[in-house]
C-alpha cells in the first residue's frame, strides 16, 4: 500500500489514439454500442417510471435491472457486461448531477439536463471499458467480445491503463482513450522569475514586456470591426469591365 508521501503527487491522465478496425471489427464495436444504447434509453425509461410511482432509481437497482434485461434477451446478452455496466454508471452520474442542481435551485439555464433518450443517427459513439474488459497485447486492443483493433502508437505509455474508452467522432475516425496514472514532474530551477498582474485592460501584465497577454475583449472588437468594413466591401460592385477594388 502507498504512502501518502508517495500518492501526494500522484493524478491521472489521458492518452488518446487512432484506431484502424477491420470491417469485422468495425461491425463488432458499433452491434456493442447499440446494446449499450438500449441499455442507456432503458435506464431512462426506468427512471421517469420511478418518479412516477416516487421509488428510487439508483445505481443498485439499475444493475439488478440490467441482471433481468441480460438474463431475458440473448441479443444483449451476446454483448460484453462491462461496457454496459459502465453506461449505466454515466448514466447515474448524469442524472445525480441534475438532481443536484435542482435541489440547489439552480436557474434553468445552469441547470444539468435530466438523462434523455439516446437516438440511434444523433447519439455519439462512445463504449468504456474496466480492466476486466480490455487489455493490450502485443501492441493492440483487445476488447470483451473478441473485439481487436490496431492502435496507433504515437508515443508510448507512461504506465499500464486503468481503463479505456473507444469513441467515435463525427468524420468516423475511432479513437480509444487510455487513462494512466501519472506523476507531477516539476521543471528544473531556473532562477529566473516573472511576476504577473491580472487586470481588466490587459489579461496578464508581467515583468516582461514580451509577455503582456491583451485582453480577450480586444480581439473580439477586432473581429467585429472587421467583419463590418467585410460586409460594406461586399456591397460595394465595381463598373463593369473593371476589377473589383
Amino acid at each position: 500500500m502507498r504512502t501518502s508521501d508517495e500518492t501526494k503527487d500522484a493524478g491521472h491522465a489521458r492518452y488518446t489514439y487512432r484506431l484502424r478496425l477491420s470491417r469485422v471489427a468495425g461491425r463488432a464495436l458499433r452491434a456493442e454500442w447499440d446494446r449499450c444504447r438500449w441499455v442507456w434509453n432503458s435506464c431512462v425509461a426506468t427512471s421517469r417510471q420511478a418518479h412516477r410511482d416516487g421509488e428510487k432509481c439508483g445505481p443498485a437497482h439499475l444493475d439488478k435491472q440490467l441482471t433481468g434485461w441480460r438474463a431475458g434477451y440473448e441479443w444483449l446478452r451476446a454483448g460484453g457486461s462491462v461496457p454496459q455496466q459502465q453506461i449505466i454508471r454515466d448514466f447515474a452520474k448524469s442524472r445525480a448531477k441534475a438532481l443536484k442542481d435542482i435541489k440547489a435551485r439552480l436557474p434553468m439555464r445552469q441547470r444539468a439536463r435530466m438523462p434523455r433518450f439516446k437516438k440511434k443517427a444523433l447519439a455519439a459513439v462512445s463504449l468504456n471499458y474496466t480492466l476486466r474488459g480490455f487489455r493490450v497485447k502485443d501492441s493492440r486492443l483487445h476488447l470483451a467480445g473478441g473485439i481487436v483493433a490496431t492502435v496507433v502508437w504515437s508515443r508510448e505509455l507512461p504506465a499500464a491503463p486503468s481503463s479505456v474508452r473507444v469513441y467515435r467522432d463525427a468524420l468516423g475516425h475511432w479513437y480509444a482513450s487510455f487513462v494512466v496514472e501519472t506523476r507531477v514532474q516539476p521543471f528544473p530551477e531556473t532562477g529566473r522569475v516573472i511576476g504577473i498582474d491580472w487586470g481588466v485592460k490587459e489579461t496578464a501584465t508581467t515583468t516582461s514586456d514580451d509577455h503582456d497577454l491583451p485582453h480577450a475583449q480586444h480581439g473580439k472588437n477586432a473581429a467585429a470591426k472587421l467583419a463590418r468594413y467585410q460586409r460594406m466591401m461586399a456591397r460595394r460592385r465595381a463598373p463593369r469591365g473593371k476589377a473589383q477594388t
